[in-house]
């Protein structure tokens, strides 16, 4: 009986959507799955050495804020200078709380889970980045690259 397959989109670069595909990934590679993410777009921001990824409460409703602020503290408020910053550092501290392994963490173990890591060279390309500013041991290819694997994939998932 052949693995089954979980194949995943990441689009997103900051803190709060970096956990969802590695997370999802790491835990497929425990339970067997063969396993490939696409980063494409802002994705590609959590491949780099070099992450500085932050979380944006501007827009994000959901965001739970401390103190009861999402109840009482009007949306335009977090668009003021440095509450980006401000509720990054929060976030990641909460997380640091409760033992809630870094995103280079979760990277790491994928990597080590042999989860495939592609980069979209498209992607990479249009924004004139180069590969001595990604990590080692991911690959760079195209969409039709990927579709060839989640094309037979089990699961397919685009976050």
């Amino acid at each position: 009986m052949s693995k089954k397959k979980l194949a995943l989109i990441a689009t997103k670069g900051t803190l709060d959507w970096a956990y969802p595909p590695f997370i999802l990934a790491s835990t497929a590679a425990a339970l067997d799955y063969e396993v490939q993410i696409f980063f494409t777009f802002y994705g590609l921001q959590l491949l780099k050495k070099d992450m500085n990824l932050k979380v944006s409460p501007l827009g994000n409703p959901g965001m739970p804020m401390p103190m009861g602020m999402d109840s009482w503290m009007p949306n335009i408020v977090t668009a003021l200078p440095g509450m980006e910053a401000m509720m990054s550092s929060m976030m990641k501290s909460k997380m640091k709380s409760k033992g809630v392994a870094s995103v280079a963490e979760l990277r790491d173990l994928c990597l080590e889970a042999e989860v495939r890591l592609i980069a979209c060279q498209m992607t990479v390309d249009l924004f004139d980045m180069q590969q001595s500013e990604f990590i080692d041991g991911i690959d760079y290819a195209g969409a039709a690259t990927f579709f060839e694997f989640a094309g037979e994939s089990d699961i397919s998932l685009f976050i």
